[in-house]
């Protein structure tokens, strides 16, 4: 695939980021994709490797070389019907996926990986640049109707697939806005939610119906949903945040990194937020080294904080990954955010033990060094510190989708909260309840919107075969 020698003749090009300086004034996406010339010579590094172990690494098992391969050749809308074949929304893989094709990527064992992502970024956006994303209803419709519930990516792909094949499809979202965590859980300077609007409208063109303010469980009764529709696919994100239960925790200024970014979202899109939390002029701490710490330092930048920290009880990763003891795999390496870039103070192998107060609101934050013996975590004798603390964010993962939905339906959970569906085989995403699918975050817990996407549509397989007996839709 690509140029035989392109590898050893072209360099890694990644995509170039606006300076911090001007992106700190907006809310607005600072990658722009690469050109065409650009990208041309990015899919001329594609190795002809005999197994792309980049395709395996997918989660959506992206037929990589083959559409790195139509760009190298020009053949850019026949890349696109490629990209489209495996994921249904590749504009927001192109932006927010982490990558796990590039670790895999076979030029990754002692080079640097093919830029698959900016590749992909590249494909899609210059489809919706050429008009070549349009509608696709289905030729004939065949009287079954389907009740998504949770309009994410697993949601949005799966009523996508039904709605194609001839479904009657409607997506039911408990927020005013369509896009579950895509739209209040990703901050608009990483993905700009008029990705999600277009395909929206899109969608509607292909007849899914969509009802907001709609909370299943709670202001719908689920036995409604059930008498309604010949089948139920829940596609909820994994919305339970991990708690940290040390003193002072009831002190005001402490709050879940998804009470913070949704509101700035919100405001983003032209609302009006009472009490908005702000790290303007504040001291901000974040607790939690994921990407959604990440998120609230980037948001807290934009805000105007006086400074912002970042700690991560897990110790210090390696700067570089041994690529021959993990390849094809993802690395557990250090990674810094375009957020960090722009201003964050990170420390790792710290473990929070107290918040202290003033007048019932946080002052400053208590905390120890931590080591790690036999898996098992030990403070560090002498290692207790403070630091100043006006506003603490809690951004240390999820525990479970939101409980009340499986409750309403009454669907077996595992030992983590999470909808049981039966495993036998890849296509099988039934729960306990007749009629009644999950799928995503609801199935597996926190994961990547490239998993939920995955997932949502081998979920609409599924659904398929149980209404029509077979499906035409991939797996």
């Amino acid at each position: 695939m690509g140029k035989p020698t392109g590898f050893m003749e072209f360099r890694r090009l990644s995509e170039k980021s606006l300076p911090v300086v001007e992106r700190l004034k907006n809310y607005k996406e600072f990658i722009p994709r690469l050109s065409d010339e650009q990208s041309v010579v990015q899919g001329a590094r594609c190795m002809d490797c005999g197994i792309p172990f980049c395709t395996t690494g997918c989660p959506v098992n992206n037929i990589i070389p083959d559409w790195n391969d139509l760009v190298y050749r020009n053949n850019w809308r026949q890349a696109l019907d490629v990209l489209h074949s495996t994921n249904n929304f590749p504009e927001f893989t192109g932006r927010i996926c982490p990558a796990p094709c590039e670790a895999a990527c076979t030029l990754n064992i002692n080079d640097d990986a093919v830029g698959i992502k900016s590749i992909e970024h590249a494909i899609i956006d210059k489809g919706w640049e050429q008009g070549w994303v349009v509608p696709q209803p289905a030729l004939k419709k065949t009287g079954k109707k389907i009740a998504v519930i949770g309009s994410g990516p697993a949601g949005l792909a799966c009523a996508q697939q039904l709605a194609r094949v001839g479904h009657a499809v409607v997506v039911f979202e408990k927020n005013d806005r369509i896009g579950g965590l895509l739209r209040y859980g990703i901050p608009d300077f990483k993905m700009e939610k008029s990705h999600i609007d277009r395909r929206i409208e899109q969608m509607r063109a292909e007849g899914v119906e969509f009802r907001v303010n709609q909370y299943i469980g709670v202001d719908v009764p689920a036995q409604k949903i059930k008498d309604e529709f010949d089948a139920v696919v829940l596609t909820g994100g994994a919305e339970q945040a991990r708690d940290l239960p040390v003193p002072g925790r009831e002190l005001q200024g402490i709050h879940f990194a998804m009470e913070f970014l949704p509101q700035q979202n919100k405001v983003v899109a032209g609302d009006s937020v009472a009490g908005q939390i702000k790290a303007t002029g504040k001291h901000v701490i974040v607790i939690g080294g994921g990407d959604t710490g990440s998120d609230c330092v980037g948001t807290s930048n934009r805000h105007g904080a006086a400074s912002v920290a970042q700690f991560e009880v897990m110790p210090r990763p390696p700067e570089h990954e041994n690529k021959p003891m993990i390849w094809p795999y993802w690395p557990m390496k250090l990674r810094t955010s375009s957020s960090h870039e722009e201003g964050c103070e990170r420390d790792w192998a710290v473990a929070t033990k107290e918040f202290i107060g003033n007048n019932g609101k946080v002052s400053k934050l208590r905390a120890a060094r931590v080591e790690w013996k036999d898996g098992k975590m030990q403070e560090v004798p002498g290692s207790e510190f403070e630091m100043q603390a006006d506003l603490v964010l809690l951004a240390m993962g999820f525990v479970s989708p939101v409980q009340k939905v499986l409750e309403a339906f009454g669907v077996e959970k595992d030992g983590r909260g999470n909808a049981k569906a039966t495993t036998e085989d890849a296509g099988c995403y039934k729960t306990s309840v007749d009629k009644v699918f999950a799928a995503g975050d609801m199935r597996r817990g926190q994961s990547l919107v490239v998993w939920a996407i995955r997932e949502g549509r081998q979920a609409a397989r599924a659904v398929d075969e149980f209404l029509m007996g077979s499906s035409d839709l991939p797996r």
